[in-house]
């Protein structure tokens, strides 16, 4: 595909926004994927470079977030291996599934997201949900949302958040936080796999990384300032105009905006 100056720079903005908008809600692969798309890339090209840049993103909000101790690895470990098992299994399984199965969920698990947290209060000890064993979570919770991620992946940064909060009772900020490591390992995984297929586009992606840089610093230094209601807020708009676009992209509805 060729690639023009005037495309580099869109991408790197759609990164920077995406990385942002990650970082403080999840959701970031629901706008580059189909910004990767619309570019000229194949469905599965866009999925392993949407990796690479993602990478980034997450492991910079990560680092940032360790730095702060606002997360501890050694506590969150088995999450991230499951994570990380979960999304090579995915992204395996993606090359022998057609794709266009897999974004008929998109639109349910969004809608899903946003009617919860529209109902979620913050602060609340009694939360939306029924908590799950620490085992099930560790070992089939975050390992599905791994395999997810691995072979489709937008919104799962928001899937992470949605799990500890709605099966572990954890706060929205701090489960928004934890996220980002897992998110990370996901990502990371994925993209091993999607390297050893020769579905990344080098030239893009590293780009677009400087971008998810610049988002996920930005985010970071937004998300233990925001107010927790706000934040729920951002969760629920980010659902909900990602599942317009989603829709108007699918050709399913047609929005003027």
């Amino acid at each position: 595909m060729e690639i023009s100056f005037e495309l580099i720079g869109l991408l790197f903005a759609v990164a920077v926004l995406a990385g942002t908008i990650d970082t403080l809600a999840g959701g970031g692969g629901l706008i580059t994927i189909p910004a990767l798309m619309l570019s000229g890339m194949s469905p599965i090209n866009a999925l392993g470079t949407n990796k690479l840049q993602g990478c980034l993103g997450t492991g910079t909000a990560t680092v940032l977030l360790l730095r702060k101790s606002k997360i501890r690895l050694w506590h969150i470990r088995p999450l991230v291996i499951g994570a990380f098992l979960g999304s090579a299994l995915g992204t395996v399984a993606v090359h022998f599934v057609n794709q266009k199965y897999l974004t008929l969920a998109v639109p349910v698990v969004l809608t899903f997201i946003a009617v919860y947290f529209i109902l979620y209060k913050p602060g609340k000890a009694a939360n939306l949900g029924t908590k799950v064993s620490g085992k099930t979570f560790t070992y089939a919770v975050i390992p599905g949302i791994g395999f997810y991620d691995g072979m489709f992946g937008p919104g799962t940064g928001s899937f992470f958040t949605l799990a500890n909060v709605m099966l572990r009772r954890a706060k929205l900020i701090a489960a928004t936080a934890t996220a980002k490591p897992l998110n990370f390992a996901t990502n990371f995984s994925s993209l091993i796999v999607f390297t050893l297929y020769g579905n990344v586009v080098w030239q893009v992606g590293l780009v677009m990384m400087v971008g998810q840089f610049i988002g996920a610093w930005t985010g970071v230094h937004f998300l233990y300032k925001i107010d927790p209601n706000k934040l729920r807020l951002l969760v629920v708009i980010i659902c909900i105009v990602m599942l317009g676009k989603y829709l108007e992209s699918s050709g399913w509805i047609k929005l003027d905006w």
